[in-house]
């Protein structure tokens, strides 16, 4: 029998290891997860929305000006159309979903970025993503070199690296590094969407649904956190899936034994625990 679940994942995990990953189909993707199906005309009509605002931008080149490409990108999505985002939408999954965001232009500030990128791609900027902690932007230009950098969350505003900085302060309290304005690739793109979306199931209980699938779809990534691995098993014991949380539990205790003995113990423990619930 057609398993749609099935074919999504294989298609996602396809997609993830292409040698030039998609990432507004890879987000698409997590969207149809979301959905439960989302429809190929909505992500082909999605895609196509993207080609549309990028040929509504001024024919500026790769060798553009970053900043004139960063002011053109604020006035057509932040002015003209009204992409931003508020503290409301941090408390929607649909803020986290490509479709939704485009659809109601509001979101996440990584969603935001996505679609900020991926209109700028297809208009020929050299455009790309910066994964500040706590608070993701856009940068235009040579990362290494003459660059500006752009706030979608805040309709595109323009940053000063001492803006960044005070973002950076505001989100967690650390200080601003060289290192944190390096191009963000698109699967670290892609896992960050989903431990937002991870983050924001777990706290909410009765959602562990969606933090089950966004944990499937981390872990069909390249490369992903081995403890994922944990955190799935966990889901299936409190999901009430004890017979297969309880083996994930001792496969994960396996890897980690080697190097972490007492935890490989305690993970074991917890299996026994999971399995006991079967009587």
């Amino acid at each position: 029998m057609y398993d749609d679940t099935t074919d999504r994942r294989r298609r996602f995990a396809e997609t993830a290891r292409d040698e030039r990953p998609d990432l507004a189909l890879l987000c698409l993707l997590i969207s149809a997860e979301a959905e439960a199906g989302l429809p190929e005309e909505a992500i082909d009509a999605t895609q196509m929305e993207l080609d549309r605002l990028a040929g509504l931008l001024p024919a500026l080149g790769r060798h553009g000006e970053p900043r004139r490409w960063a002011e053109a990108l604020a006035e057509l999505l932040g002015e003209r159309c009204g992409f931003h985002g508020s503290p409301a939408d941090y408390r929607r999954l649909e803020s986290s979903l490509l479709h939704e965001v485009l659809t109601r232009r509001r979101g996440l500030p990584i969603l935001l970025s996505v679609i900020w990128m991926e209109v700028a791609r297809r208009a020929g900027a050299p455009v790309y993503g910066v994964a500040l902690p706590g608070h993701f932007v856009v940068g235009f230009g040579d990362p290494y070199g003459q660059h500006a950098l752009a706030d979608p969350f805040d309709g595109g505003r323009t940053l000063s690296e001492e803006d960044a900085g005070l973002l950076v302060a505001g989100a967690t309290g650390a200080p601003l590094a060289p290192s944190m304005f390096s191009p963000a690739e698109p699967l670290e793109i892609v896992l960050r969407v989903l431990n937002n979306i991870r983050a924001w199931a777990a706290a909410r209980p009765e959602r562990s649904d969606v933090q089950l699938w966004a944990v499937e779809l981390s872990l069909l990534l390249p490369t992903h956190p081995a403890r994922l691995r944990y955190e799935r098993a966990e889901l299936l014991v409190e999901r009430g899936d004890f017979a297969r949380g309880a083996r994930e539990l001792e496969e994960y205790a396996d890897v980690i034994a080697p190097l972490e003995p007492t935890a490989a113990q305690s993970v074991r423990h917890q299996a026994i625990a999971a399995r006991a619930m079967l009587n």
